[in-house]
């Protein structure tokens, strides 16, 4: 065995290790292509209070609080409460005219959302005591509800008792705008049906993404703790770490606005990025100490959160950093070998080189392959719910779709070092109605489509 061999297999350990940590994401994608769970419609209607953080955000609260009203859930078990956070516009007078109850914050040295939620429990307890409800759903001001929303959520709340933190259908308003909002649409059709819905299935928690998802009101009877770039990851850990349990409920779908320019993705997902960091820099001893817990109960939970917030994308980066070290000072260690044969192999025959530059290139064409495919058949999977997409946007969408996934390394190095990264709003500006999203199923529901 010469230098290049023993480099290789010891470079394969640890890639191999990876690949077993992380099988358990393929078992939940395959579940959640064939099955979904599905709870019983309930006759007991929770009372909710609605959580709408809001920062400049006059030109689609609107259609988040019509989505509401005309939902088909009896309107006096809900109460919209609408905190608007450091505004400039006219986000709460236009709250306040649509019968929300708005609570006005401004503090620029407290801009994350999860201080929003913070400030908004505190009125909320000292106003109406948060125990007078069931549960709060939290949600985003451009969101706009599907008609049965609240009663299908209401089902899978119900169905666990109230015990459950329940997430939901992620959909796009604007998926079809253009390739970035397209990608994002994908990204979180992604999430759902090949994540949420297997973990729910095979009894595992899943985790909260952002908004659309319920809590029971004990949760915050003390308040609402996080605050941090990562509020959503940061509740999550702490739920399972803490074995409250976090489920899915696929019939339960609302529209989210995309990003759709280059500059505000980059932005938004290196926000994302440091936020992860944070979440395993300040989770991982817990989630490590209640996963080797003899009295653990959740340990499958606990286990794919754990393989969740690792920085995996910077230990595979750093793996691949060190293999290319190794193999670059071969020449200086094996006299018989030159660059050329370490970079290409001895015969320069792509198909089957073991040459590092040519094995690189037959996986990441393996990984593409695989990727593009994925994002085609999330689209023929979730067709009935992915709307208003051309089939050339689609194609380009699926094409493009691995490069979206492959610049999180680039993201996740530029996030390890922007330390005082800070929060900045997203623009919203897609004033999609309820009315316009729900245009066609009459038609549809005569033709026996959807």
């Amino acid at each position: 065995m010469n230098y290049l061999d023993i480099v290789s297999v010891a470079a394969s350990v640890p890639f191999t290790i990876l690949g077993i940590m992380f099988f358990h994401f393929i078992v939940f994608s395959v579940v959640g292509i064939f099955c979904k769970k599905t709870y019983p419609e309930t006759d007991k209607k929770n009372r909710y209070g609605i959580i709408i953080p809001a920062r400049n955000e006059e030109t689609v609260v609107a259609g988040l609080i019509e989505s509401i009203r005309k939902n088909n859930y009896p309107q006096d078990r809900i109460e919209i409460f609408v905190i608007a956070h450091n505004c400039t516009d006219r986000t709460a007078e236009v709250a306040r005219g649509l019968g929300a109850t708005v609570y006005e914050y401004d503090n620029p040295a407290e801009n994350t959302m999860g201080y929003a939620f913070r400030y908004l429990f505190s009125q909320i307890e000292r106003d109406f005591g948060t125990q007078t409800f069931d549960g709060f759903l939290l949600l985003n001001a451009d969101n706009i509800l599907d008609r049965n929303y609240l009663s299908r959520i209401n089902d899978a709340f119900a169905y666990y008792g109230g015990e459950c933190v329940v997430t939901s259908f992620r959909n796009s308003k604007n998926f079809g705008a253009n390739l970035i909002s397209g990608l994002y649409g994908v990204y979180f059709a992604v999430g759902c049906r090949y994540e949420s819905r297997g973990r729910t299935v095979t009894g595992c928690s899943t985790r909260v993404q952002g908004t659309g998802y319920l809590i029971n009101s004990r949760l915050v009877r003390d308040g609402w703790p996080y605050v941090t770039l990562a509020e959503d990851w940061e509740f999550t850990a702490d739920q399972i770490i803490r074995s409250n349990k976090i489920r899915y409920c696929d019939d339960a779908v609302f529209y989210d606005e995309q990003p759709t320019s280059l500059r505000i993705m980059w932005r938004q997902r290196v926000r994302w990025s440091r936020g992860h960091l944070i979440v395993f820099y300040t989770r991982i001893r817990d989630l490590l100490r209640g996963l080797f817990a003899k009295k653990t109960k959740n340990r499958g939970s606990l286990y794919d959160i754990f393989a969740n917030v690792l920085p995996s994308t910077l230990f595979f980066l750093l793996l691949q950093v060190i293999q290319l070290v190794l193999f670059l000072i071969a020449p200086l260690v094996d006299e018989n070998l030159t660059l050329k044969e370490v970079l290409f192999g001895s015969g320069g025959n792509f198909l089957t080189s073991s040459g590092l530059l040519f094995t690189w290139l037959r996986s990441g064409a393996v990984s593409y392959v695989t990727l593009v495919l994925s994002a085609v058949m999330i689209f023929a999977l979730e067709r009935k719910r992915i709307k208003n997409v051309s089939l050339p946007l689609k194609i380009l969408v699926s094409l493009f779709w691995p490069l979206f996934l492959g610049i999180q390394f680039i993201i996740d190095v530029q996030a390890l070092f922007s330390t005082h990264l800070g929060w900045k709003p997203i623009p919203h500006s897609d004033c999609t109605s309820f009315d316009a999203l729900h245009a066609g199923e009459a038609e549809e529901n005569k033709l026996g489509v959807g």
